[in-house]
């Protein structure tokens, strides 16, 4: 891209955040325009007072800036700008959303259809346990986890979606070639072959502490609802919470022991009207409007069925019948059969008419 530098220049200069330099690119189109503006043109901008007029006509790390597109190229790392085709269409809808995102690996546009899962550093074994289970679960039907690549929670959740053979995304609160936690390193490289790893921040960038917070509104933005699994009552994972509500997404939590400060967070949410969790149903219940025909489309070519799930489709015909009469003749109460019924119809093998009556497709 052959105006690269100048997008990158455009996030160096100070003063120059992303919503006075949003303001500039809806006047001047390409950030090159900016930059070859006089001062008394760039302050006509609204926004744009005399002083950063000043720094964008005095910025002078274009040589810097090329030696940073050179390394940035060898290690592999692209960069995405707010015009390219692959920018993720969420991030649009944030007010401060970055003008560039440092990226390795393929953003793909199913990965709209993602449920970030995050949670306390310092996990137990329960929350090991569940964010594993979930994580496996909603990658098996196609589902993009997306998660901080921290310590406990997040990096189980990347791991059970690598490990199902399904995508992941990692936001990162440092820079792409700063991996953090360092003992993370293979993990990234891992999400960025079945995935990608981001950041907003310039390489080089160090995990200060007031990063995470800002890197939390992506991990929102980037999925249709937010699962927290364990989470202290001061827990960052409560911030990306409130992201979630802030930008209209769906916010889930998994309830723990009342006893435990791990779950002081998760228990709060719920008491708040976050979607109590239990199984991966519970968060497919939630966002069903939107994930029908997607789940549908990735499994139509090779269905995978459980044994429960085999079991109900052999007592199921073309036509309707009522769920009182599956459940006699399947044995399982109607509340188990309602979920997997809700399972079979995401998958595209069963449908529901009028009167909770149920055919085989």
């Amino acid at each position: 891209m052959s105006d690269l530098k100048y997008w990158i220049a455009l996030t160096e200069v100070p003063d120059i955040g992303p919503v006075t330099a949003r303001k500039l690119l809806a006047v001047y189109k390409k950030p090159e325009d900016i930059f070859s503006a006089s001062q008394k043109e760039l302050r006509s901008v609204e926004g744009i007072s005399a002083r950063k007029a000043k720094n964008l006509k005095e910025y002078s790390g274009w040589e810097s800036i090329e030696r940073q597109i050179k390394k940035l190229e060898n290690k592999g790392i692209r960069v995405v700008t707010l015009r390219s085709d692959d920018y993720p269409e969420a991030f649009r809808e944030i007010e401060d959303t970055p003008l560039i995102l440092y990226v390795k690996g393929n953003i793909e546009r199913d990965d709209r259809y993602a449920v970030a899962v995050v949670g306390s550093r310092k996990l137990t074994p329960y929350g090991q346990f569940v964010a594993e289970k979930l994580s496996s679960e909603l990658s098996s039907i196609g589902m993009t986890i997306v998660s901080g690549m921290a310590r406990g929670i997040d990096t189980a959740a990347h791991k059970a979606a690598i490990n199902s053979g399904g995508r992941s995304i990692a936001v990162l609160g440092s820079g792409i070639d700063v991996p953090y936690p360092p003992e993370n390193k293979i993990l990234m490289d891992k999400i960025a072959n079945s995935g990608y790893v981001m950041s907003e921040f310039p390489p080089g960038t160090q995990p200060e502490r007031e990063n995470f917070p800002r890197r939390n509104r992506l991990i929102s933005a980037l999925s249709l609802g937010v699962l927290v699994v364990e989470a202290t009552a001061d827990s960052g994972s409560l911030i990306t919470a409130n992201y979630a509500m802030e930008q209209g997404k769906e916010v889930f939590a998994v309830p723990g022991n009342i006893n435990s400060k791990n779950s002081e967070g998760t228990n709060t949410l719920i008491k708040n009207g976050a979607k109590l969790v239990q199984t991966m149903e519970d968060i497919i219940e939630e966002l069903a409007l939107v994930l029908r025909g997607f789940i549908k489309s990735k499994v139509k070519s090779k269905i995978v069925l459980s044994d429960e799930e085999k079991r109900v489709c052999d007592i199921m015909t073309p036509e309707p019948k009522h769920i009182d009469m599956l459940s006699r003749e399947s044995g399982m109460p109607a509340s188990k059969l309602l979920g997997i019924l809700l399972h079979l119809e995401l998958k595209g093998v069963v449908k529901q008419v009028e009167g909770k009556k149920f055919y085989l497709l």
